[in-house]
Parts: structure tokens; C-alpha cells; sequence
């Protein structure tokens, strides 16, 4: 069984006219989801064996954000720089090439290709992961190279403006 959470990063900022895309970095709400939202993750016990992520300042904030929360040591973070430009076929052929030993995967990225993958994944119509938004999906795997299209079930799918359960 292999389990993927897909994460897009916190808000960014777009107030440095300007700054470079890869170089924007969170913004006040971002700042304050991220935590929130790490926070979500951690209540629903899952710890990753593994953090794939974009370089790009906002995603790599909202990465280490999420390691703190989950226990997972920042350094061990891996920053995949395709990850920042990547289209469907590149994330399928990240996911392909996770060691076998590794169940639990948390990946942080960027839309569109993040909702793209989410839906060739699931099979599911999802139109938009906000920022901030986690999917999370199963696979009754044994390999990660064995990852194909509409193979995960749905686990969850949660982000900031989604109202709790009381």
C-alpha cells in the first residue's frame, strides 16, 4: 500500500513588482495557512517517509513549515527542481521513481500541474487544488513504478477556506 499526499504551496505574494516568480514568497495569509493546514495533516496522522519538493522560496517555505509539523527532519527535504516547471508526464516519472520502501509521500508543488496529476491519479473531476490545498490518495501498490492512471483512491481533500467538521 503507497500513500501520496499532494500539497500546492501557501499564498504567495505578488507585491515585489518585478521579483522573479521562482523568488515570490508567502504572504500574510500564506503565513498563516500553512501552520493551519500542517496542523490538519498532522490530526489525520500522516507522516511522511518522504518530502518531495519544489525549490521555488514559496514552495520550499511551505514545505519546511509542514516538515516542523510532521517531525520530519528539514534536511532530509528533497528539493526536485523539475518539480517547479513540471508537467504531468514529469511528476508521473517522479512518482515512478520513488524507492519501493517508501510508503508515505508528501509532495509540495505547484498548479497546474498538481490538479492535473491529481485528477489523472484519481480519476476525479477536481478543477483547482487551492493554494494550500491537500489531496491525499491510496494505492494498493507494492511499487511506486507501478503508479497509473485513476489507480489512487481518494483519501481526503482539504485547504484553508474548507469549513472544519464540528
Amino acid at each position: 500500500m503507497k500513500t501520496l499526499c499532494l500539497l500546492r504551496h501557501a499564498k504567495s505574494s505578488w507585491k515585489e513588482q518585478g521579483l522573479n516568480d521562482f523568488d515570490r514568497p508567502l504572504n500574510k495569509r500564506g503565513k498563516r495557512d500553512a501552520p493551519e493546514m500542517a496542523g490538519r495533516l498532522r490530526e489525520r496522522a500522516f507522516f511522511p517517509q518522504l518530502i518531495l519538493a519544489s525549490p521555488a522560496r514559496r514552495a520550499r517555505k511551505t514545505a519546511k513549515v509542514f516538515a516542523a509539523a510532521l517531525g520530519y527532519p528539514e534536511g532530509k527535504i528533497v528539493w526536485v527542481e523539475e518539480i517547479y516547471h513540471a508537467d504531468l508526464a514529469g511528476l508521473v516519472s517522479l512518482l515512478r521513481g520513488i524507492e519501493d520502501g517508501v510508503a508515505r509521500v508528501l509532495l509540495v508543488g505547484h498548479n497546474p500541474a498538481l490538479t492535473t496529476l491529481a485528477e489523472w491519479l484519481s480519476g476525479e473531476r477536481i478543477g483547482n487544488i487551492p493554494t494550500c490545498g491537500l489531496l491525499a490518495l491510496n494505492f494498493s501498490l507494492l511499487s511506486w513504478g507501478k503508479v497509473e492512471q485513476q489507480g489512487g483512491r481518494p483519501l481526503f481533500y482539504d485547504y484553508p477556506k474548507k469549513p472544519r467538521p464540528l
